[in-house]
């Protein structure tokens, strides 16, 4: 099993910045394809944004392209989400997941059934 922690959540106002981090721990050895996703009240899971295990391949949600940055520790499997920019409809819970994925499509990366594990969340609440 393998156990992912998200920190960094918390109360900002609408332009301003938040940094995300999440880390894993137990069964880490593999190198897992990181993303976050998000979650507003009322609302479906929806995909931000995703990482190969390399780097290689990054995509993001048109939602947030280029506001936000993706980026992990190499190898590791801790992921981190510098959010800049923000706006009031940001506000979500964001989850950090990981998945044995071997596909390198958008499509696949955006797909939350794709991946295994799961945090239990972080609160982003951007304030106008």
């Amino acid at each position: 099993q393998v156990q992912l922690v998200e920190s960094g959540g918390g109360l900002v106002q609408a332009g301003g910045s938040l940094a995300l981090s999440c880390a894993a721990s137990g069964r880490t050895g593999r190198t897992y394809i990181m993303a976050w996703f998000r979650q507003a009240p009322g609302k479906e899971r929806e995909f931000v944004a995703a990482i190969s295990r390399t780097g290689e391949f990054i995509y993001y949600a048109d939602s947030v392209k280029g506001r936000v940055t993706i980026s992990r520790d190499g190898a590791k499997n801790t992921v981190f989400l510098q959010m800049n920019s923000l706006k009031v409809e940001d506000t979500a819970v964001y989850y950090c997941a990981a998945g044995d994925i071997q596909r390198t499509t958008y499509s696949t990366y955006a797909a939350s059934r794709e991946y295994e594990y799961w945090g239990q969340g972080t609160q982003v609440t951007v304030s106008s």
